[in-house]
């Protein structure tokens, strides 16, 4: 993420919004996640705005720019996503409606029982509409979570996470848990199965604003099972949901999912693709948050790494596909002994 802009990028941001929205009163940056874009809320008399410097818009148009082809494709079927008022790729600008700050892990730790499994409720219901949404065979749907894809999450893990972060550097160990994590990819790819996924579908993604929930950085989605979103949301490093909330929110989903036709799984069939694809969204989670602090010295990511780890375990008691995985894990992380 740029954290700090140069006067002259500065200077442009403040051109472009002035030119956008007209005279305003401040400009103050917002604390940044694992993003590599930059936001900043601009104040106008009684209103705000949000204002995005993203790199990547640069050069780009609506029609290329995934951030925007995403956006219109949710604001399209009536998802609930940020408004984009005004955008100039050739800074990497753009100015979204302001759907405030509270996140839906934060609203979690205060919010009642009700009102959380109230929100999580329609949250899931909002996930069966993305899912619905029919593929038009452009991006996002040319993208998708093939094993070359799972893979590279895999690696990421070893990598940054399992060598980097845990000291693990046996080579043996590394390209044995390597080729069970191919063949769990291996099983993870139906591409019959594959629906729109958002890819980061979890409490930090999710805005709670004026009573309902806005969805966001939704940016990387691609075509994938849909299990993959759902696990991210209820197995969420960021907020662990008690075990019997969990339960009731997956089978409201399995049944929601099912009656809209956005698969035809059994409930057992349903239950092996969610705890597999739970262990490798976890896995890749591990990697990301390794790599945050790390190469970042983003020590906040530290804090989820032990609940992350914390899942492992019923996956893989319960699935032999996956028992070798957790021998290997168990053997290189302290933290699962």
């Amino acid at each position: 993420m740029v954290r700090n802009m140069t006067g002259d990028q500065a200077r442009i941001r403040d051109e472009f919004v002035q030119r956008s929205i007209g005279p305003f009163d401040s400009i103050r940056p917002l604390e940044g996640d694992a993003s590599t874009r930059e936001y900043f809320r601009v104040h106008q008399g009684n209103s705000t705005f949000i204002v995005c410097y993203d790199n990547a818009l640069k050069g780009n148009t609506a029609e290329t720019y995934p951030f925007l082809l995403v956006q219109k494709l949710l604001h399209r079927h009536k998802i609930p996503v940020p408004e984009i008022l005004f955008t100039d790729s050739e800074v990497g600008l753009l100015i979204e409606n302001d759907c405030g700050d509270l996140l839906l892990e934060q609203y979690n730790t205060a919010a009642s029982h009700e009102d959380r499994m109230a929100h999580y409720a329609g949250l899931l219901d909002i996930l069966v509409r993305m899912q619905s949404i029919p593929s038009d065979g452009s991006l996002p749907f040319t993208l998708s979570f093939d094993v070359e894809k799972l893979m590279f999450e895999f690696n990421f893990f070893i990598t940054h996470a399992l060598e980097g972060y845990f000291g693990c550097t046996g080579v043996e160990v590394k390209q044995e848990l390597h080729d069970e994590f191919l063949r769990i990819s291996m099983e993870l790819y139906r591409p019959e199965y594959f629906v729109f996924t958002h890819r980061d579908f979890h409490s930090r993604n999710v805005l709670v604003h004026q009573g309902r929930v806005v969805i966001i950085d939704f940016q990387d989605a691609r075509l994938g099972l849909p299990q993959y979103d759902l696990v991210s949301i209820l197995r969420d490093s960021y907020y662990s949901l008690p075990r019997v909330d969990m339960d009731l929110l997956k089978q409201r989903y399995y049944l929601r999912s099912k009656e809209a036709g956005v698969h035809s799984m059994n409930p057992d069939e349903f239950d092996y693709y969610f705890d597999l694809m739970a262990f490798q969204r976890n896995i890749k989670a591990l990697g990301t948050f390794a790599y945050q602090v790390r190469h970042f010295g983003r020590e906040k990511f530290s804090k989820y790494i032990i609940p992350t780890l914390a899942y492992l375990h019923d996956y893989c008691a319960c699935r032999p596909i996956l028992k070798r995985s957790w021998e290997l894990l168990s053997a290189a992380v302290g933290e699962l002994r």
